[in-house]
């Protein structure tokens, strides 16, 4: 059995015996007139608990499309659990109501199945559900933040790597050639290598003039842009010249900019309002859940969205320049 089914199966065991905890302490539904009968009814109710449960989880897979993972952040988790709960409670409160109409009712009055007992039941469920539910929110939240930290370490090393790749790359751009006396085969292969690197990557200007609505431009070298951030209507480049840190106003729109920067890699949008050079990210940050990009000679920390976590991954572990 793998890993997660039994994970699974483990936490809804947990919930249940919390349930059956919380009526064995209150004793709703004339359970109090059962001598040692009670028990037995109590366990009754915990495998009708436990058999929801593991349906609610069926629903969520194959119907709701919302499988149970810990890969998809802290927000997927507490909002599939809100579901989990909206859809499992009244299912259970009905259940423990059948229950309490075909078995209970014959020697306890009041059972019978109505509006009312299932409304009493749906209280003492849901009070049930909360309860348990703010426990695994606590402890899932936990246990992502320990994985997000172990990510985003294992991010920053492979972030590290990519831009040393990416300088090597810039400075085999004009190799060294040997003068002994291999020079010639030497230069045959760095010829060849060239050709077929000519032939395969695009050509890519490294100076660039962004341009918005307006009369206004900005030029620029590629390895010198920082960042770009929507403000209003307008677009605020934020760039390296002579060794300084420079901002520049376009009337422009995100959706442009990414247009104008789609053929360099390294540039990727990682938040609505923010494209970033990935060579100048001198830090991935996690905080709180939140993922952000700690950016060279600025120092500013730049937010990542989570629609946009695995494209600035996938740029990364590409490592192109």
């Amino acid at each position: 059995m793998k890993q997660g089914r039994i994970e699974t199966i483990t936490t809804r065991i947990i919930s249940t015996t919390f349930m059956v905890v919380a009526l064995a302490v209150f004793k709703p539904f004339g359970l109090d007139t059962w001598l040692w009968q009670g028990y037995v009814h109590l366990i009754a109710l915990g495998v009708i608990g436990f058999s929801i449960c593991m349906m609610t989880d069926i629903i969520l897979k194959y119907i709701v499309k919302m499988p149970r993972s810990f890969k998809k952040g802290v927000e997927y988790i507490i909002r599939r659990n809100l579901w989990f709960q909206l859809i499992n409670t009244p299912l259970v409160a009905l259940s423990i109501c059948l229950y309490r109409h075909f078995v209970l009712n014959d020697r306890v009055e009041g059972n019978q199945f109505s509006i009312v007992n299932f409304l009493e039941t749906l209280i003492i469920i849901a009070f049930c559900s909360f309860a348990i539910g703010l426990y695994w929110r606590f402890k899932f939240r936990s246990k992502y933040l320990a994985m997000e930290l172990e990510e985003t370490r294992l991010l920053n090393d492979e972030l590290k790597e990519m831009q040393e790749r990416s300088l090597l790359s810039m400075s085999s751009d004009n190799p060294i050639v040997d003068t002994n006396v291999n020079s010639e085969v030497h230069k045959q292969d760095i010829s060849a290598v060239n050709e077929v690197k000519e032939m395969s990557e695009k050509p890519r200007p490294q100076e660039l003039t962004l341009t918005g609505t307006t009369n206004e431009s900005v030029t620029l070298q590629i390895s010198h842009l920082l960042y770009i951030e929507a403000v209003g209507n307008y677009m605020k480049v934020c760039h390296l010249r002579n060794e300084q840190v420079r901002t520049d106003m376009l009337r422009a729109t995100m959706k442009q900019m990414e247009e104008t920067l789609q053929d360099y890699p390294m540039i990727v949008r990682c938040h609505r309002a923010f494209l970033v050079n990935l060579g100048h990210v001198e830090q991935i940050v996690s905080h709180s859940g939140s993922i952000q990009l700690l950016i060279k000679h600025c120092h500013e920390s730049l937010p990542v969205s989570r629609s946009n976590m695995a494209q600035v991954k996938a740029a990364i572990q590409r490592g192109e320049s």
